[in-house]
């Protein structure tokens, strides 16, 4: 039981660490306008996430079943765990006569809005001692948590945004993943080693400049630290099974690099001679490999001193293994069996070549992600959606304040694609498929106003109330059929009128300013080109044909003065997938290419600011920030938001995370910065797992290599 002053000392600490979190933003010079406003985007199935850390025992008894418990406090989105060591406590200024906590772990979460690792130690509670069976009732309580904010969060940052990511502690240092350094170029993951001593602060970076790592594993030594990496080639733009091999370096000051595996990922040590890895092979399945090292002692590593060999079987997909330092013998891998929908963590004998299913039996139909094990092997880590249950915060939320590294620009994510504010700031329209909605800017009132399938929304900003949307199926051909609709949600009929003729994939309607003129791409000719047609009546009082090629312009927004027209276009590569943001004059002149993401990237979805000086749009231009593999489904794991000057002068990355984020607005107004519950609850956990899971056996990987993937290498 807590002593009255050891409980004191938490409080203590626990509040002071939320007062230094809720800090106002020391903002960065940069840009976004002289007023305040407000910029809304969409990340697919974020925010459903709710993420918490959950453990079970490796042995169970035969009469009880295992009991799962919650780790995390169900605040916000909380993954990627790691348990240190119990010495490792000794860094940390606690009260001489506080005792060891039952458990600790260090783990990445989400709260007030930005990427932060915290390290929470619970006292007196939890089962996670060697030889202890007593099982808890309910969740740890604030009375029994000592909650610390290790890296992360404005004041230590000096403003900036990044993402953290795989933490684990050696000596007084914490390793980690950061995206707070800007590579220079363009299609450049931002994602880096960082070792912070954490009784100064005094961070170093350990990845050499100009390379992306991604997924450190310290060894039980501390001396070495592993990662996936694609070294001095860079990202390729893959987004299923990335093109990483695996580097060691020194874990002190990242020298002695040297690249020990080709075509791998999420390295996880053994001992200092062994680690595991998993890469996606030639016959389709994802499987664990094995490496040993010869000489590593001698700090003479390289490929031609290591032994690797397939230990996962076939017939099913394991990756992101976890390998136990007290138990050689087995590791923790995440699965997807073709029986389940479901990914799972199980442990794999590697001497009896056997699989001991964990969270299967616990809860069968839910997501279970990266696995990590105790420092005794009793114990596996993972996270998963805690579906509301349990205590902590609604596990959807309709607007989610994110921290924004601009002056005067409010950040906010909307559970629901293709958002716009009303010309007045007090309505956001926006898509869930297949339906198109309507809320007030706080996000009460929420209503329907179709259930078409739809795509795209834009407000008349004259005609109060009117909505423009496109209706029939995304990401289809040129013939296929799409209509662009205007529909005032003031009537009570909910009447639309459709615009466009034809459907040959009529889509992505902006109306200009003066509230007269709609433009909007379609496939009519057989190549996606944009043309205007009257706000009113649609094409049927005519029709001016603004772009004109065989490519595809897309995505077209109207400057708030009506002098430009931005837009997304692959015409520099007509195919490729690639697109580059371009703008135009309405009469067809003045054709300008304003930015694009390298070679073959992406920048899409532009939208202007109130005042026309900038741009949001989406892009690829950060490359990824972390194995897609350990993340839920995303179609496209590298967009994040960025903010250029109109004329491409300048930009600015405002979001920082390992999702798809994408379709942003910017708002006349400013939102007071701000969470907002769904009030119903929502819809809990409603995420997919990587659909590139659900492969067919025999089938070939774009990425694997046949000499790599067999037995030995």
């Amino acid at each position: 039981m807590k002593t009255p002053n050891r409980q004191s000392f938490s409080c203590i600490l626990i509040i002071l660490n939320f007062l230094l979190s809720s800090l106002p933003l020391i903002q960065s010079t940069g840009g976004g306008g002289g007023a305040a406003t407000s910029i809304a985007f969409a990340t697919l199935g974020r925010s459903s996430y709710a993420f918490d850390i959950y453990a079970l025992p490796t042995t169970t008894t035969t009469t009880a079943s295992p009991v799962e418990i919650r780790l995390t406090d169900g605040n916000s989105v909380n993954y990627n765990g790691y348990f240190p060591s119990s010495s490792s406590l000794s860094v940390f200024p606690l009260l001489p006569d506080q005792p060891d906590p039952t458990t600790h772990f260090i783990y990445v979460t989400e709260r007030n809005g930005s990427s932060q690792i915290y390290l929470d130690a619970l006292y007196g509670t939890l089962p996670l001692k060697t030889g202890s069976r007593s099982m808890l009732e309910s969740f740890p309580s604030k009375s029994n948590r000592l909650q610390i904010r290790l890296v992360g969060g404005d004041e230590q940052e000096n403003g900036r945004v990044s993402m953290k990511d795989r933490p684990s502690l050696v000596g007084r240092s914490l390793i980690y993943v950061s995206t707070h350094e800007d590579p220079g170029e363009p299609r450049a993951s931002w994602a880096a080693v960082f070792s912070t001593e954490l009784a100064t602060g005094l961070t170093r970076r350990l990845t050499p400049s100009g390379v992306a790592d991604f997924s450190p594993a310290v060894s039980p030594s501390g001396i070495w630290t592993a990662v996936a990496s694609y070294g001095e080639k860079g990202w390729d733009g893959d987004v299923q099974e990335l093109g990483t091999d695996i580097y060691v370096f020194l874990t002190r000051d990242g020298s002695n690099r040297v690249k020990v595996i080709e075509h791998g990922g999420w390295p996880s040590w053994v001992d200092d001679s062994t680690l595991y890895f998993h890469r996606r092979c030639e016959d389709g399945w994802w499987s664990i490999f094995r490496a040993s090292f010869n000489n590593i002692g001698e700090g003479e590593l390289g490929s031609d001193s290591v032994v690797t060999q397939r230990v996962t079987p076939p017939g099913l997909h394991a990756f992101t293994p976890a390998a136990s330092i007290a138990n050689k013998s087995v590791i923790a891998v995440a699965t997807r069996r073709p029986d389940s929908e479901f990914r799972h963590v199980e442990l794999y004998d590697v001497d009896s070549k056997n699989f001991i299913e964990l969270t299967r039996p616990v809860t069968p139909n839910t997501h279970h992600f990266n696995p990590f094990i105790s420092p005794d092997s009793n114990w596996i880590g993972y996270h998963k959606c805690r579906g509301g249950g349990g205590g902590g915060e609604s596990n959807d939320l309709l607007l989610e304040n994110v921290r924004s590294p601009l002056p005067n620009v409010s950040l906010f994510r909307v559970d629901g694609s293709f958002p716009s504010y009303s010309p007045d700031d007090e309505r956001i329209a926006y898509v869930k498929f297949p339906g198109l909605y309507v809320m007030n800017s706080n996000g009460s009132g929420i209503r329907v106003v179709s259930n078409r399938t739809a795509f795209s929304t834009a407000w008349d900003w004259k005609r109060k109330g009117v909505v423009y949307t496109s209706v029939g199926p995304t990401f289809a051909s040129e013939s296929t059929k799409v209509d662009i609709v205007s529909i005032n949600v003031d009537d009570e009929d909910l009447s639309y009128k459709s615009l466009t003729l034809g459907g040959e994939n009529n889509a992505f309607p902006s109306p200009s300013p003066d509230g007269k003129r709609v433009v909007f791409r379609s496939g009519r000719t057989g190549h996606k080109n944009l043309y205007i047609m009257d706000a009113l009546n649609g094409e049927k009082d005519g029709l001016y044909q603004l772009t004109e090629g065989p490519w595809s312009d897309t995505m077209p927004n109207w400057s708030p003065n009506g002098e430009w027209i931005a837009f997304a276009s692959d015409r520099e590569n007509p195919g490729s997938g690639g697109f580059e943001l371009f703008k135009i004059h309405p009469n067809g002149t003045g054709l300008q290419k304003v930015i694009q993401s390298g070679s073959g990237g992406r920048t899409n979805h532009p939208w202007f600011s109130p005042d026309g000086k900038y741009i949001v749009l989406t892009s690829d231009y950060a490359g990824v920030s972390a194995e897609p593999i350990s993340n839920p489904h995303h179609f496209q794991p590298y967009g994040d938001i960025f903010v250029i000057k109109s004329d491409g002068s300048w930009i600015r990355r405002l979001t920082h995370n390992s999702y798809e984020d994408g379709t942003p607005t910017w708002s006349p107004k400013s939102m007071k910065p701000g969470n907002v519950e769904w009030p119903n609850g929502g819809l809990k956990c409603s995420f997919d797992d990587c659909h590139w899971l659900n492969i067919s056996p025999n089938q070939e990987s774009s990425t694997s290599s046949t000499r790599q993937c067999g037995s030995k290498s």
